[in-house]
């Protein structure tokens, strides 16, 4: 019999426990920090993403590109297997 109860009403039981021990614990954890918070990020990771990409960009010299006769722009082929000079993934 106590095991139906216990299994019926213990999220209402465990649930208050929980929240004392939640509540104590961030108050614990803010009290050893010294009431500091975690410094929010002046801008998104995705504008620092851009920002890199940008900056990738700038370095690269734009007047140098592959040859068109080198396809290194075209990803082997499992078909070019039996070519030779062919080089495995």
């Amino acid at each position: 019999m106590w095991q139906i109860f216990i299994r019926t009403y213990a999220p209402y039981i465990t649930f208050p426990f929980a929240l004392v021990i939640g509540f104590v614990g961030y108050n614990f954890e803010n009290l050893v920090r010294g009431g500091k918070q975690q410094p929010y990020r002046n801008k998104s990771i995705l504008e620092e993403r851009e920002e890199r990409k940008l900056e990738a960009i700038e370095e690269k010299d734009p007047t140098e590109v592959d040859k068109l006769k080198e396809k290194k722009f075209v990803p082997p082929s499992v078909l070019d297997k039996n070519q030779p000079g062919w080089k495995g993934l």
